[in-house]
């Protein structure tokens, strides 16, 4: 086709039609300036928040991998289930524990105003607030870190405990422990507002709840059969399938800069912008700082490098900074997070000489790291006060012991939590569910 006949199709094509030229000469193509910011912010919400369900993938991948054969299926129908349990309990129930609105049934100042109304449908109409974010967005986010609370439980228990004991549990856990005591700071209750606790994306708020629920269930369910020898000595149970739980950790890395990116709460300004940035490059290097103390320490003690523990020690070290990952440096972030990975691969003995069997390290990680980082924050942030920080991780970690612990008895004097002895034996894949993740190699 000759030239000259080619140029009129183009320029054909790169007009618009008669329709679509009117409709963009009518459209308004920049926003009010009322409604820059709570685009912004709404779509940061939406965005951080899908990253923070990807850690839903990241647990079940990582608890897969490191669970024996004959218990993988079990471990992937209990992170598919709480998290469908948590969007629903934290919809009908925790988030408005969590937040200050209309109705107040419940001390406020220890709980905030509490709203029993439902969310109400946003977008378009006169009266909606465009100081914020969409409510939509708002609840969407919060929601993630409820379910990732209740992730972190799953794995310690993994390979002895019951389904549905275990799923009841998680009902209580974020339909009503979790959102009571993250009110206490993030709905304006008493830790935020009289000791000045500071906690930016939840280092004790999400992730030490779930290492203090999971500590509970562990010491009342007790360890695997044969995990513990009469002389002393432990038994390594190896995963299954370490590539998996590679890749879940890699996926929780990712899902980390949603985490704590999102929790600056606003992207309405180049400030803003500024400090999601330099958040998500404090995030990267504090996980890449845990990950490389586990490496040269493990092969120190062990004279070779442990796999598990730098995969726990990279958790570990975003678990450090996820209390305060704007105010350090890229050095002091790499230091808090290198200390998260020495905390892990120094408690992990230390609890199997407790005998507390935790399957796949989520104490270390989430309680002890978590721990830390909130009483780090003091080193970076000149808000902070030492004994505003340890007494609100007190306040919480009794909170959460002491209703886990009477939760986990009277699940255990009522339904019994955990599986007969033959069961164990025979994995839970077959005994709760009748099913096996790898049916082929499990027939030889």
């Amino acid at each position: 086709m000759k030239l000259s006949k080619i140029l009129p199709l183009v320029a054909l094509l790169a007009l618009p039609t008669a329709a679509i030229a009117q409709e963009a000469a009518a459209a308004d193509v920049t926003p009010p300036m009322g409604e820059i910011g709570y685009i912004f912010t709404t779509f940061m919400f939406l965005v951080t928040g899908f990253l923070v369900f990807w850690m839903a993938a990241g647990f079940t991948m990582l608890e897969a991998g490191l669970v024996r054969q004959k218990n993988t299926t079990m471990q992937l129908m209990k992170n598919v289930a709480l998290f469908s349990f948590a969007s629903v309990l934290y919809y009908l129930v925790g988030y408005n524990l969590m937040y200050p609105g209309d109705g107040n049934w419940l001390i406020e100042g220890w709980l905030g105003a509490i709203s029993l109304t439902s969310l109400e449908p946003v977008g378009g109409s006169a009266d909606t607030d465009l100081t914020y974010a969409s409510v939509g967005s708002d609840f969407f986010f919060q929601l993630m870190f409820c379910a990732t609370t209740a992730s972190i439980v799953s794995g310690t228990l993994a390979e002895r405990i019951k389904l549905w004991p275990f799923l009841v549990f998680i009902l209580v856990l974020t339909g009503l422990i979790y959102p009571i005591q993250a009110s206490w700071k993030w709905g304006g209750g008493y830790l935020d507002a009289q000791l000045g606790f500071l906690d930016f994306a939840g280092s004790t708020v999400v992730h030490s709840v779930g290492g203090w629920a999971a500590l509970a269930g562990a010491i009342i369910l007790g360890p695997r059969l044969g995990k513990y020898a009469k002389d002393g000595r432990v038994n390594p149970m190896q995963g299954a399938n370490l590539p998996l739980a590679t890749l879940g950790t890699f996926i929780l890395w990712m899902g980390w800069f949603g985490f704590n990116g999102g929790s600056q709460l606003y992207m309405d300004t180049a400030g803003n912008v500024a400090d999601i940035s330099r958040i998500f490059a404090n995030t990267n290097t504090a996980a890449a700082g845990g990950a490389i103390a586990a490496l040269l320490l493990t092969q120190l003690l062990y004279k070779k490098p442990d796999l598990t523990m730098v995969l726990n020690g990279a958790l570990a070290g975003l678990v450090s900074i996820t209390a305060e990952p704007l105010t350090p440096s890229l050095g002091a972030a790499t230091l808090i997070g290198a200390v998260g990975g020495v905390i892990v691969v120094f408690a992990v003995p230390m609890l199997d000489r407790l005998k507390i069997d935790d399957v796949v390290g989520a104490i270390p990680v989430h309680l002890f790291c978590g721990i830390w980082g909130t009483l780090a924050v003091v080193l970076t942030n000149g808000d902070a006060t030492i004994m505003g920080q340890l007494t609100s991780i007190i306040i919480v970690a009794a909170f959460v012991l002491v209703t886990s612990s009477v939760l986990w008895l009277i699940l255990r004097a009522t339904l019994g939590i955990r599986v007969t002895e033959e069961d164990e034996i025979r994995g839970l894949d077959v005994a709760e569910l009748g099913m096996e993740a790898y049916p082929e190699f499990a027939k030889g």
